[in-house]
């Protein structure tokens, strides 16, 4: 375990085996640091924050301090932040802890990209494989699904959540819920397409691809209220399939709702019943 003489480690931090801690370093009394973690240089780890093993964390920055959230008084100290394995946190990256008014913990899952300049809001879930482009902030309390990668400068508002395998094009303001398999841009962001190129990095066949298509067309390109498209998709024999589910259920939970389609160039306006045209692509 290598600590450089200019590192400030206060009593009560743990660090697991061969941690190293380079110069500038300051690292609070509850914070807990993996085996093989590296912080490079002039970062702050504070709160009651662990950080997990093979973890690398670069230059200024700012991880477990108190939250951005003007209902926290003088004083107050930052809730929770766990921060998983296997990640690599680029420079001036900050990440708050959870608050009493969410939860209180901000989670982080295993082997994200947190680039350059990116913030993770107070009370945030993060998954695992994720990837923060340069830029991008996740405001308080939202959810970002396993997979997911959000562009340069792209922003979730508060409470939002981003599903599964989910693309966000650069400079997005995603207000509304981004679907699993998804790929929105746009301010606001609109749905515009399936992220196929996603989905064949993580190793879908044609099969799952066509399936994942065929779902998103009876949901976001048909026409009627989107109830009657949930209704009309659980209706259909494809509903048995768990990709299909998965979409489906994280529609229906929506509570900002879901990012609208682009255009409405591919909506049915002949009248057909939603139900039979779904039976009919199944």
């Amino acid at each position: 375990m290598g600590i450089h003489k200019t590192a400030i480690i206060a009593p009560g931090a743990e660090l697991g085996a061969d941690v190293e801690i380079g110069p500038y370093c300051t690292v609070g009394p509850m914070v807990r640091i993996g085996a093989r973690a590296r912080l490079i240089s002039h970062c702050v780890i504070d709160g009651d924050t662990w950080l997990g093993e093979d973890c690398e964390v670069f230059p200024f920055a700012v991880l477990g301090v108190t939250p951005q959230d003007k209902k926290l008084k003088a004083g107050d100290t930052a809730g929770k932040l766990r921060i998983g394995a296997h990640n690599r946190i680029r420079e001036h990256v900050t990440i708050h802890g959870g608050t009493p008014f969410g939860g209180g913990t901000t989670t982080i899952g295993d082997h994200n990209m947190i680039l350059v300049g990116a913030h993770i809001g107070h009370d945030a879930t993060i998954g695992s494989h994720v990837v923060f482009t340069n830029g991008a902030m996740a405001a308080g309390h939202t959810v970002i699904g396993d997979r997911a990668i959000l562009g340069a400068m792209v922003g979730i508002h508060q409470f939002a959540r981003v599903g599964r395998m989910a693309m966000i094009g650069a400079g997005a303001m995603v207000s509304h819920d981004a679907p699993p398999f998804a790929m929105v841009q746009g301010d606001r962001a609109k749905l515009v397409a399936v992220n196929v190129v996603g989905l064949h990095r993580n190793g879908f066949d044609a099969g799952q691809k066509a399936l994942v298509k065929r779902v998103f067309r009876l949901l976001f390109w048909r026409a009627g209220t989107l109830q009657q498209r949930l209704d009309a998709v659980r209706a259909n024999a494809l509903f048995g399939e768990p990709l299909c589910r998965e979409i489906v259920d994280f529609v229906a939970a929506s509570r900002r709702g879901v990012c609208s389609p682009r255009s409405n160039r591919h909506a049915r306006a002949d009248g057909q019943d939603l139900a039979t045209d779904a039976s009919a692509l199944a």
